[in-house]
């Protein structure tokens, strides 16, 4: 009996999305569901790469800024925007987190052979946030994220202790808003 030869092995499939003109995926298994970018409650004194937080059916799920994270530049948010809410793996636990997509692109299936290890050099994101380079068709390459380390455990614990001091602050007006607002209660009680 001859031993049967060795499967290729299954191609993973990865959810591919744009920061501005540069196309990312990170693999389907750790996407929950793409939701669009409605209201992010901001929380002071977050770092840059967080927006803030949104209700995902009760639960507060941190929203990161997935290009200010990267180093690369924050586009507006326009109707193609939206959040991918992801589960990552830090210090032993599954945290739900949302990062930001300028554009949701496709699924895409990339074998072992049509990935290539990230270059040494020429990325504006660091080599040990990609798992690799997926070959599509034509010449193009997508950047393969290894979601689990761009976000780094001290980061989301970070966050979550902003989420437990509670409500922002009630803003404080400049003393010309102060001023306009007095004006108008004086004329009202006229």
């Amino acid at each position: 009996m001859h031993p049967s030869p060795a499967a290729p092995a299954a191609p993973r499939q990865y959810l591919s999305f744009f920061l501005g003109e540069d196309e990312f995926a990170l693999s389907i298994l750790q996407v929950k569901e793409i939701i669009e970018y409605d209201t992010v409650t901001r929380i002071p004194s977050a770092p840059p790469f967080i927006r803030g937080v949104i209700n995902l059916r009760g639960s507060v799920v941190p929203v990161v800024d997935l290009a200010v994270k990267l180093g690369l530049a924050s586009a507006p948010v326009t109707k193609w925007s939206c959040i991918v809410v992801v589960e990552i793996q830090l210090g032993g636990e599954q945290v739900v987190v949302g990062v930001v997509a300028d554009a949701v692109s496709q699924v895409v299936d990339f074998t072992a052979a049509d990935i290539e290890p990230p270059p040494a050099f020429g990325t504006a994101v660091r080599m040990d946030y990609l798992q690799g380079m997926g070959r599509t068709e034509g010449k193009k390459f997508v950047l393969l994220l290894d979601i689990n380390r761009v976000l780094s455990t001290q980061e989301i614990h970070v966050t979550q202790a902003l989420e437990m001091e509670g409500p922002a602050p009630t803003p404080v007006l400049e003393a010309a808003a102060v001023g306009a607002v007095v004006a108008e209660s004086a004329e009202a009680s006229r």
